[in-house]
């Protein structure tokens, strides 16, 4: 039996029938191969043209982005720290939060606007200083039938407690009834709100009020309605300023006595038109009286001169026939123009009516016999003999 077992082939030796190419490959020696030869994927291999400078630039540019990030990292930081201080305020008092600084900036808009609402629809009543009838150019206005016929608003003892924000957006949503119960007040309506509807929205009404508030440690500037812009003084080139009215330091004596809701108890000392108590009329008093006739508000009273007897009461008869230009009352002053109080309903009234008041005796000298709404027009002498 014969050995079918093949001969084996010598390295370099070619079968019979097996061409060079077929064969397999010749041992390598291991210094020449690589690790990644036969494992790794064509693509990694490839380099792409990568160089040694190309390398050495894809480092300094990793480098820059990681310095762009750091500061980018410490600029996002310090924004974040100046807008916490912006929005809180810096420590220390140094800056303000801003929302502190928005709103007293609003504030001055609101006072700058408030007093041009007021110049326009308040100021022919009360006065462009809020003096009302002791405004210096009173008598002029009278004297040309515009006199002040609104109570003075730029008073301490008023603006303290008495015209408070609440107390005034009453007044301008309600009208002067609000004020002394009077249904004839000549005070109108302001809010759009009020019953009937007035001229102005709620924004404005918080404007005026702003204004009547508005304390006189601060200037603000004169602004023209139409254009917001700083009116210039053509004599000066100076912006036109104002101050507000209320004295933030004022405190009224310990001993002072709230500022009463009708301010015609403080002017008379006594009555108001809402529970008025009613005149002890003497029956056996001398009886003086005076008118007032149509068209009064600028004609003035009837009699221009009454006479009393001194150191005896009387009764003072207040004939109001004018039913068309305003309501009317009338009031005694001494010779400090201080009042008399006198026994009955001293507050204004559209005539035709009587009303009759029981005055005390008087000691001999000059007196004044006063209508409170049309003081420089409606105006005579009491004279107490």
């Amino acid at each position: 039996m014969t050995d079918q077992t093949p001969a084996p082939v010598p390295d370099g030796a070619v079968q019979p029938g097996e061409a060079a190419e077929e064969r397999l490959p010749a041992t390598i020696p291991q210094a020449q191969l690589t690790a990644d030869r036969f494992t790794a994927a064509p693509p990694v291999k490839a380099i792409a043209g990568l160089t040694p400078q190309r390398s050495a630039g894809i480092v300094r540019q990793s480098a820059a982005a990681r310095w762009v990030g750091f500061l980018t990292v410490v600029f996002v930081s310090l924004f974040i720290v100046g807008y916490w201080f912006y929005e809180l305020g810096a420590p220390a008092g140094i800056s303000k939060p801003r929302l502190a600084s928005e709103i007293e900036a609003q504030q001055v808009t609101d006072v700058e606007r408030g007093y041009n609402l007021y110049e326009a629809n308040c100021a022919r009543c009360h006065g462009p200083n809020g003096l009302g009838p002791n405004e210096p150019d009173a008598a002029a206005k009278s004297a040309a039938g515009q006199g002040y016929i609104g109570p003075q608003l730029n008073a301490q003892e008023k603006l303290f407690a008495h015209l408070n924000v609440q107390y005034l957006r009453n007044v301008l949503t309600v009208g002067g009834r609000y004020v002394c119960g009077n249904a004839n007040s000549a005070m109108p309506v302001w809010s759009d709100k009020g019953n009937p509807p007035g001229p102005l929205n709620y924004r404005q009404i918080d404007e005026l009020v702003a204004f009547l508030r508005a304390t006189n440690d601060k200037t603000y500037d004169i602004r023209d309605g139409s254009t917001n812009e700083p009116v210039i003084d053509p004599a000066t080139g100076k912006v036109e300023t104002f101050t507000g009215w209320r004295d933030p330091n004022y405190k009224p004596a310990p001993s002072a006595t709230p500022y009463p809701d009708c301010y015609l108890k403080a002017l008379t000392g006594g009555a108001t038109s809402s529970g008025a108590p009613t005149a002890s009329i003497d029956p056996n008093a001398p009886v003086v009286t005076v008118t007032a006739e149509t068209g009064a508000a600028t004609a003035g009273f009837k009699e221009k001169t009454l006479t009393a007897k001194a150191d005896t009461a009387f009764t003072l008869v207040f004939d109001n026939q004018d039913a068309t230009t305003g309501p009317h009352n009338v009031v005694i002053e001494d010779a400090s123009s201080a009042l008399v109080p006198i026994g009955g309903d001293t507050a204004f009234f559209t005539g035709p009516e009587k009303r009759t008041y029981a005055v005390p005796s008087l000691k001999a000298g000059t007196y004044s016999f006063v209508c409170q709404v049309h003081p420089t027009t409606m105006k005579g002498t009491l004279e107490v003999k």
